[in-house]
């Protein structure tokens, strides 16, 4: 039985060994970086389950007068953020589709990239003094940071339809905003809205995190829990946020099945 090599034909490595061995010694220079320990590690389980004995047992009755609001806050900066980027990722997604603008597409491209490098936290610590404290610089933060994703994932969508149906409506004399009305759209918004739906399950973990700077939500909550070591209440915050966002995650989840099988 003869051992199989990844070598290319005369007996040279092959690109696929080459590319292990650079992945693997990209991953060890990253563990010398971030000064990796392996003493540490072992450690990590049991400092793990001391400290959560200091978060026992938890403030329930502070976490349902304090904290639901601040999750439905949340849940409100998501759906806001959620809603603005799918209002201005459609378009954009539709531009973006190398298949039906092959010129603008490139520049749609260039935008989705640009608003993928930035991250709700930072965004929202941009917003936060231009538009004040509260949920609505959250809000802004994470529609903006959710237009790059929503615009890539749909312009993929748009790329890979059937173009039958918009060639033959712009053989009957449509104009190319027809065909997208009647052949492009119909196609496309099941899976479009399906992604919708995953990026508002996303942006409620993320709006979790913006009220750290402020800019509304449970995060503000969880931070001053902290602060002040009230941690039995530290934990009423982290298990009713688990709690409601495994909850939103099921019932999203179901609902993108019953469009996408539809």
């Amino acid at each position: 039985m003869t051992e199989r090599v990844l070598t290319a034909p005369g007996g040279r490595v092959g690109w696929a060994t080459w590319t292990t061995f650079i992945i693997a010694a990209l991953f060890l220079i990253s563990l010398w970086a971030i000064e990796f320990s392996p003493q540490i590690m072992l450690q990590v389980p049991a400092k793990v389950a001391e400290d959560l004995k200091a978060y026992y047992p938890p403030d329930m009755a502070y976490g349902w007068e304090a904290v639901l609001p601040a999750i439905v806050e949340s849940i409100q900066i998501a759906w806001v953020g959620t809603i603005i980027a799918a209002i201005l990722s459609l378009p954009l997604a539709l531009f973006g589709a190398r298949t039906l603008f092959p010129r603008v597409a490139r520049i749609v491209k260039f935008i989705s990239a640009t608003a993928r490098a930035f991250p709700e936290i930072l965004l929202a610590i941009y917003f936060v003094p231009i538009v004040g404290l509260g949920p609505f610089a959250g809000a802004l933060a994470i529609g903006i940071s959710s237009v790059g994703m929503l615009t890539k994932l749909g312009a993929e969508v748009v790329e890979s339809i059937d173009f039958g149906p918009v060639e033959a409506v712009e053989a009957s004399g449509g104009s190319r905003i027809l065909a997208l009305r009647y052949a492009v759209l119909p196609q496309v918004l099941p899976e479009i809205v399906a992604h919708w739906l995953f990026r508002f399950e996303l942006n409620i973990r993320a709006s979790a995190v913006l009220g750290v700077v402020g800019a509304g939500g449970v995060g503000g909550v969880l931070l001053n829990t902290l602060s002040y070591r009230h941690l039995e209440k530290a934990a009423a915050v982290l298990i009713l946020t688990i709690i409601v966002v495994l909850a939103i995650d099921m019932i999203s989840g179901a609902i993108r099945r019953r469009i996408i099988n539809s």
